[in-house]
């Protein structure tokens, strides 16, 4: 994990030149593609698991087992140097459904880069890659099955899959529906704005960062994607341990969509999960 770390690091650094009262390349009067920025403060701190069918313990068993395994011999660091580091992806092709067969079913949300996303018919993502070696590991087929995130937990609660990989945050009321692994990945909610807001440029930490958040009145939109602590952070959730902002929030389907329409004007701000929030920013500014 040291080496993964490291390289997270190094990507969290290059995005932190534009964070508060950092200076950009615009600082200086040099042309910049920068549309949007992160805000680099953390505005929480959570773990993601897997979450496994509360009726099948043995998967969970293994499921763990697999997770250790992956961590010890390096495979993680490897998977998740194609994502962050200078590694090549590699596409995992979901079978069709068919109850005649050993399969393995993961419900997730292919809308969370670089978790889990789409390029054709080809899932891609650290949570897939794992997927597809789970799969293969227990002897299954695998089979992934894409709806919208606040499904996710819910079709392996009734169910209907076998496993939920997407990004999950632990937390008692997912809890409810499926029973979650091991944690394999430390995350955290980041703030995009404009590249030319400069709100929270004098921000020297976290306090003042949540300090001007909760000054804003319901005047202020942030976006969010539905389902994800985002959407909890802004509207607020005890379960959560999150008091809420006076802000309006907005939910979508998914980061890119609320990110968009922050930079067409619709929105003021938008709050998602650190890792997919430098992928989109990455992407918008380099149109």
């Amino acid at each position: 994990m040291k080496k993964f770390l490291a390289l997270a690091l190094a990507v969290v650094m290059l995005f932190a030149l534009a964070a508060c009262g950092d200076k950009t390349p615009a600082d200086n009067g040099e042309k910049t593609n920068e549309v949007v920025k992160i805000v680099n403060y953390s505005l929480t701190d959570e773990k993601y698991a897997f979450g496994v069918d509360k009726d099948q313990p043995e998967l969970l068993e293994k499921t763990n087992a697999f997770i250790a395994k992956i961590m010890e011999d390096g495979t993680f660091d490897t998977i998740c140097d194609k994502y962050f580091s200078d590694g090549t992806p590699t596409p995992v092709i979901s079978a069709k459904e068919d109850a005649s067969k050993d399969q393995l079913i993961v419900a997730t949300n292919a809308a969370f880069a670089p978790f889990e996303y789409m390029e054709g018919e080809a899932y891609y993502g650290i949570d897939m890659e794992i997927a597809d070696l789970l799969a293969k590991e227990l002897g299954k087929e695998l089979v992934i099955n894409n709806m919208k995130f606040e499904s996710v937990c819910l079709s392996v609660g009734e169910h209907k899959c076998d496993i939920a990989m997407a990004g999950l945050t632990i937390n008692e009321k997912r809890e409810q529906q499926v029973t979650f692994t091991d944690s394999y990945y430390v995350a955290s909610q980041k703030l995009i704005v404009k590249s030319g807001d400069t709100t929270f440029d004098a921000c020297q930490d976290l306090a003042s960062v949540e300090t001007i958040l909760k000054g804003f009145d319901s005047s202020v939109k942030i976006g969010y994607q539905n389902g994800t602590t985002g959407q909890f952070y802004v509207q607020g959730d005890a379960d959560w341990g999150f008091d809420g902002l006076a802000a309006e929030g907005k939910g979508y389907d998914n980061g890119s969509l609320a990110v968009q329409d922050l930079i067409n004007g619709n929105i003021n701000y938008v709050i998602i999960d650190e890792a997919p929030a430098m992928r989109i920013v990455e992407n918008f500014n380099a149109n």
